[in-house]
């Protein structure tokens, strides 16, 4: 069994990717578990394709395996779940 962790979704949005490449989500949240820390994660339709990165890492240019790395399948599932939610229109207050 895998723990997942808690996570408070800031954004989404889909990219088509181009005119041939594989499309894809990327989600901006933020890991509120033990890091409590800003993340950044592509994911594309195929299950297990989810790419999980810190944000202040990044900006810090810190890329390396190990260092600004996070398991994928653990915050795949609530990300695949807030795609299947209704969500408001962009722009629009509820």
């Amino acid at each position: 069994m895998i723990h997942s962790p808690r996570i408070q979704i800031i954004d989404f949005d889909y990219h088509r990717n181009g005119i041939c490449g594989a499309p894809f989500h990327v989600f901006l949240f933020d890991d509120i578990s033990d890091e409590n820390t800003r993340k950044v994660a592509v994911m594309f339709e195929e299950p297990y394709h989810c790419a999980v990165l810190d944000i202040a890492k990044l900006a810090a240019g810190r890329i390396a395996f190990g260092v600004n790395s996070y398991r994928g399948d653990r915050f795949e599932p609530a990300l695949r779940d807030a795609i299947r939610s209704p969500q408001p229109v962009k722009g629009e207050s509820s």
